[in-house]
């Protein structure tokens, strides 16, 4: 997909981080543009931003991708409004550190009914009617490193990126073998400068649990690496190429294709991967 000016992107997750970066590097190529988040102000910074950005539309709604009907309205005020959708970025995410035992059923649903379900419902709402678009479309999956390597103390979150890469995978299978115009890019980003360590503060309201202290760990070590990664404008920028080079993954630390190379060979020979 060579042209972006002029066309619809979608960016789920916009009030901040990578979602904001998206925003802002659509509204330069001229984009038009329907941002979501549960985040009200952050939203609306973000919409302000784009706005001075570009010389296209902004809209904005505030969307819980958890929820089916959530995103249905998002679609259909899409489709209504705009008249169309070009690129679709399932960007919202949310994250939480520690032991698998420690999870418990709570913690594992709002992981998986925002980072699986989240992906899932877009999916469902509006790729059969990008389809029928019959025009040049994509689908961005912001997946996660930890998609691909299950590293100690991201049990939860780890179980739903490597879904979120599954489901991109069958995703782009499925267009491809029915002869789609759509194409899919699974994004998987290291450490960025973003607030993922801090994802509690969307976290909806329910019974107080006092935070584990493997969990405390985890979330520092993910807030630690956030300050040392990569500024999201730089994550922005390769979307936009995988987008127009057609590229299903995406990887932003240079040493992970050898990690990934040094993993099947692990996981080839029967043994745990050694991510050191």
């Amino acid at each position: 997909m060579r042209e972006l000016s002029g066309k619809v992107a979608v960016v789920t997750g916009a009030a901040s981080g990578i979602g904001r970066a998206l925003a802002l590097r659509f509204a330069a190529e001229d984009m038009t543009l329907m941002l979501a988040d549960v985040d009200h102000d952050g939203l609306a910074r973000t919409a302000a931003m784009a706005g001075e950005a570009g010389e296209a539309g902004v809209l904005t709604q505030i969307t819980d991708v958890s929820d089916a009907a959530a995103v249905r309205h998002l679609a259909n005020r899409c489709f209504g409004e705009l008249r169309a959708v070009h690129v679709l970025c399932n960007n919202a995410g949310v994250f939480q550190g520690g032991h698998m035992w420690t999870r418990d059923e709570e913690d594992f649903s709002w992981l998986l009914g925002v980072n699986v379900w989240g992906v899932l419902h877009a999916v469902h709402e509006f790729v059969p009617r990008m389809i029928e678009q019959d025009a040049e479309g994509h689908i961005v999956n912001t997946v996660s490193a930890a998609g691909l390597f299950a590293a100690p103390g991201t049990g939860g979150y780890a179980v739903t990126k490597y879904a979120a890469l599954a489901a991109s995978l069958a995703l782009a299978r499925d267009l491809a073998a029915t002869g789609s115009k759509l194409r899919v890019t699974a994004l998987c980003p290291g450490a960025v400068k973003t607030r993922i360590g801090e994802s509690e503060r969307v976290r909806p309201a329910g019974p107080f649990t006092r935070p584990t202290q493997d969990e405390l760990d985890s979330r520092e070590a993910v807030s630690r690496a956030a300050e040392q990664g990569v500024e999201p404008s730089e994550i922005a920028d390769l979307v936009v190429k995988a987008i127009h080079d057609e590229r299903f993954l995406v990887l932003t630390d240079p040493s992970h294709a050898d990690r990934l190379r040094r993993q099947a060979e692990g996981l080839l020979g029967g043994d745990l991967p050694d991510y050191q």
